[in-house]
Formats: C-alpha cells, structure tokens, sequence
C-alpha cells in the first residue's frame, strides 16, 4: 500500500465498525475549573458538549452501538448519555479504580460485540475533509497486517497541539515513536480502529494504551491513515476559546 492509498477519496465507501468505545473516564485535570462540577467530556466547545461532538460524528459514520467508560462524575455522564437515544449505549464502570487508557479498553473488551472496533477519546474536536474520518479508517483497515490504525494529523495542522509529534510514518503507513528525533511530523487524533487480539496477555491494572501501541510497533502491525479535515486538541479552557475562534474564521 503506497502513501496515497492512505488517503480516502470522498466517493469511496467503507464498511464503519458497528461499535466504539469512548474513552470517558479521565479526570480533566488541565481543563479545571471547568472541571471542577463536571466531567470533562461534558465541557461545551462550539455551544455542545465534546461528548456530543464525538457521538454526533460516530452516528453520521453508521456505528449504532457505544461503550463508555466512567470514574469522574459519573452519575452527569450516565444522565447525559440516557438523552441519545440513537445509540445503544454500555456503560463500562471504574468507578473504584481508573484504569487509564489501556486498562479501560481491557476492562471493557468483554462488552465490546465488534472485532475490529473503534475506540475514541472524548476531548477531540475534529472536522471531516472531503471524506468522513471514520469511513477513511475503516477503508484502510486491514486485518492481515494491521493491530490497530491510528488516525493521525500533520503536526503543522494539529490545532492547539503543544508537544513534539507521536509518530513517523513509513510509505506504506506503518508508524514508529518519535524517538531521540526534535520533532515528529504526526500527531495522533485520539481515533483509533483496533483489533481485540490487541488487548489479549495485557497486564491488569491501570495503565496507557502506548503499551499496547508499543506491541503492535514491535511486530510491524501498527498503522496510520491520516485525516484531511480539521482537527483541535482541547484540552485546556484556553483552547476552548481558540478552537471556536478558528472555527468562526473558517
């Protein structure tokens, strides 16, 4: 597969994962105060909580069924998500302990009905190109080489993005780390298609899912397909405002 095949043209259609995980559970911590009485996912960027901004984009992709994970406030999020009535919705508990990224996927693989399935944060703000982010990825996924496909940004078009970059990519989509490099040309979006084999022998407990990412790299089956349209990193009040700004100056 050739760089250009990475990148959808808008007339090409894909079969989308009927199922995602949303990645709810975080504290919110850089986002205080406004995390102060509520959870993060339920902060408002461009009048509609972030929560909202992801399942309004996952239904338009086809996906009909979500699990969450909850641990801060979880009570608001669980109301919230009983007022979308256009998903089946699962709720994956941890309260008693946060897993972090990679432990929650774990905790929530046995709720998860769909191999491969997309898994989601919910502090993205993205934008589609000519092509939907979703159907780019289920249009690049491939099971025979692949363990998870990131969807990635350019680090020039990473709104917000305060680091260095995540990742280098290959002609034919494979990802590798930063490394010792100043800067790395992609960032990850917080999209991801994932297959489950990825979450088997994982450790228990709390921990990230750059583990699990490290595996796949380690065998040559981590990828990236990278996204055409906006994409905003809103993980502070600060770039609330600059999100909005930049999309009222189109």
């Amino acid at each position: 597969m050739t760089s250009r095949a990475l990148h959808l043209r808008a007339d090409i259609a894909a079969t989308v994962p009927k199922t995602a995980m949303i990645l709810a559970a975080g504290l919110g911590k850089r986002m205080r105060p406004l995390t102060a009485t509520r959870p993060k996912p339920l902060v408002e960027v461009a009048g509609k909580p972030l929560l909202d901004h992801v399942l309004d984009r996952l239904a338009a992709a086809g996906v009909e069924r979500v699990v969450v994970n909850v641990h801060y406030l979880p009570d608001a999020l669980e109301a919230h998500l009983r007022s979308r009535t256009d998903f089946a919705v699962t709720i994956s508990d941890e309260r008693d302990l946060l897993l972090e990224t990679g432990g929650g996927l774990v905790k929530a693989a046995p709720l998860i009905d769909c191999d491969p399935f997309i898994a989601v944060n919910s502090d993205n703000y993205w934008v589609d190109g000519p092509a939907d982010a979703l159907k780019l990825l289920a249009s690049q996924w491939d099971a025979t080489r692949m363990d998870a496909l990131l969807l990635v940004i350019p680090h020039a078009f990473a709104g917000n993005h305060q680091g260095l970059g995540d990742f280098h990519m290959t002609p034919d989509g494979q990802l590798r780390r930063r490394g010792k490099a100043r800067i790395a040309p992609f960032v990850f979006t917080g999209i991801q298609i994932m297959a489950k084999r990825l979450l088997e022998d994982a450790p228990e407990g709390p921990f990230s899912t750059n583990l699990l990412w490290d595996r796949a790299i380690a065998t040559g089956r981590l990828y990236g397909a990278v996204h055409q349209g906006l994409w905003f990193d809103v993980g502070t009040p600060p770039a609330i405002r600059a999100t909005e700004d930049a999309l009222a100056h189109g």
